[in-house]
């Protein structure tokens, strides 16, 4: 074992375990990790909002790490436009602190608590702390749905106005200028860890990914599973999905069954033909074996750490499901796959991202770069095993490899 390499950075104190969530909106940080400080270089806030942001995002309000989740307090695109963000910027992490916190207590008065299911226990968030006047509400205060923006203020009414409208000015039918939105097109740009799914989800298009993939086969290309950051998509209601049918019975294969059918990222299969593979490529070095007692929740270190520069590629080591791509405390950058027999294999530290959550990966798909983040002495990749969804369930990971044919050379 090389003392001199990257290692993790022994937590002070042991915390206890949490069972992986998932939100209806806002996603849970998960996988039972040691509670978070701010980072450094951002102040914490003041109260539970500042607790719960320092359990997202290390207390980063500008976070934004290329995993879909924005801001201080990880919101997604979406939530953050549907609760009235839009009014402040298009993302949280362009937003002041202020502003997060506004939104928040929208989605805390809707969802409760449980829209951050691990953050929130920890933080002790409930909806009497949580809905105090920390920040100011956007203009509009209606309750919003993913499809409405916040609108700006009604003009105020001339002095010789009625104080209300008549009941059939209330009542009456959608305006020209409602109907044109609503057959409006739509735009997208395409941004890393996008899926034509999502994109279609985002846009509102009847019939998902098929339909918008009809309309933009010009600028995606034969590959329905293939798009590139920075393309430009657009889905036109007026169009329709039925207009494009004949089009699709044409031009698209069967569905793979991918939850994130239409990748934006290019994935690369070091053994797309073997079952199982090891998660780094050719000669690595262990630095921190596997079951070193030490002051870690488990007691023990529940991993294995290759020491290999940051940028190395990082490959799944078995098919599974992706449920967990974001910030995870000491772990840093983690990502956790879901595999057919129950097990999951975490892979920690990363710089980079190549996989979201819901993605179906394969064996050898290249799901992140090797780096430094979290709690580390230095550059090294972490990798896990865990029987369960729980911390505290690993295995030793070069054993089980080895049961499946693969050693670390």
């Amino acid at each position: 074992m090389a003392t001199n390499q990257g290692r993790h950075r022994r937590p002070a104190a042991p915390t206890g375990g949490v069972t992986l969530a998932k939100a209806a909106g806002v996603t849970a940080v998960g996988a039972a990790l040691p509670v978070l400080t701010a980072g450094a270089g951002y102040a914490a806030a003041p109260g539970v909002w500042g607790k719960v942001a320092a359990c997202e995002s290390g207390g980063n309000w500008s976070a934004d790490t290329g995993n879909g989740y924005f801001g201080g307090l990880q919101f997604s695109a979406s939530t953050w436009s549907a609760y009235g963000g839009d009014a402040y910027a298009p993302t949280a992490d362009r937003a002041s602190e202020a502003e997060q916190i506004g939104i928040a207590q929208r989605v805390l008065r809707e969802q409760g608590p449980g829209a951050w299911p691990v953050c929130s226990v920890r933080a002790g968030l409930t909806r009497t702390d949580g809905a105090g006047g920390a920040a100011p509400a956007p203009a509009e205060t209606v309750k919003l749905d993913d499809s409405v923006k916040p609108a700006k203020p009604a003009p105020k009414p001339a002095k010789s106005a009625p104080k209300s409208a008549p009941e059939s000015a209330k009542s009456a039918k959608p305006t020209a200028t409602t109907a044109a939105k609503a057959t409006a097109t739509r735009h997208h740009t395409v941004r890393s860890g996008d899926t034509l799914s999502g994109i279609a989800q985002e846009l509102g298009v009847p019939g998902g990914w098929q339909p918008l993939y009809a309309q933009n086969r010009a600028v995606v290309g034969g590959d329905p599973d293939l798009i590139h950051p920075g393309q430009h998509l657009s889905w036109s209601p007026a169009i329709g999905s039925s207009a494009t049918a004949h089009t699709l019975a044409a031009v698209v294969k069967p569905p793979t069954g991918l939850p994130g059918f239409g990748r934006s990222i290019i994935h690369h299969h070091t053994a797309a033909d073997s079952a199982y593979t090891a998660p780094i490529s050719g000669h690595v070095e262990i630095s921190e074996p596997y079951g070193v007692p030490g002051p870690w929740i488990a007691g023990h270190h529940t991993g294995v750490d290759l020491a290999v520069p940051v940028g190395t590629p990082v490959h799944a080591v078995a098919a599974g499901t992706v449920v967990f791509a974001r910030w995870g405390g000491d772990y840093g950058n983690l990502v956790k796959i879901r595999h057919a027999d129950g097990d999951y294999s975490l892979y920690a530290h990363l710089s980079v991202f190549d996989v979201r959550l819901g993605d179906t990966v394969a064996a050898g798909t290249t799901i992140g770069r090797s780096g430094a983040t979290g709690n580390v002495t230095g550059p090294h990749l972490h990798f896990e095993i865990d029987t369960t969804d729980r911390y505290g369930s690993d295995v030793n990971p070069v054993g089980w490899l080895a049961e499946h044919g693969v050693t670390l050379d």
